[in-house]
């Protein structure tokens, strides 16, 4: 039940905005909990990712005082990964497309982090 209500979320993203190409819910374990990535892509590599990445994120804010982080962002050629905890638990992780409009992107997944971290 939780699940499809973490999916809807997912898929309400996406809908929200052209720029959103795939998203997930990840734990901070790294095990996928919703996703709504392309077939073919590999969950727990993504998962696994996610996590140490944000955890990675976290302690370089912490250590550099730039308080709590807010979202790790990658920006490759083809497009961005934002990551954005969703609560104590979990990590949201969003792939953008290269000329995503970054600002309204990150509401969006504000938006979306906050729905998920109330279902968690």
């Amino acid at each position: 039940m939780r699940t499809d209500m973490f999916q809807q979320v997912l898929e309400e993203l996406k809908s929200s905005s052209t720029d959103v190409e795939a998203s997930a819910l990840i734990s901070t374990d790294g095990l996928m909990i919703a996703s709504a990535l392309p077939q073919g892509m590999d969950e727990d590599r993504v998962g696994a990712m996610s996590a140490a990445l944000l955890s990675l994120g976290d302690r370089a804010a912490r250590e550099l005082a730039r308080g709590t982080l807010e979202r790790v962002l990658l920006q490759g050629e083809r497009g961005y990964v934002i990551m954005s905890s969703a609560g104590t638990e979990a990590v949201l992780t969003v792939l953008a497309k290269h000329n995503a409009k970054l600002g309204l992107l990150f509401l969006d997944i504000r938006r979306a982090a906050e729905a998920l971290s109330k279902l968690i």
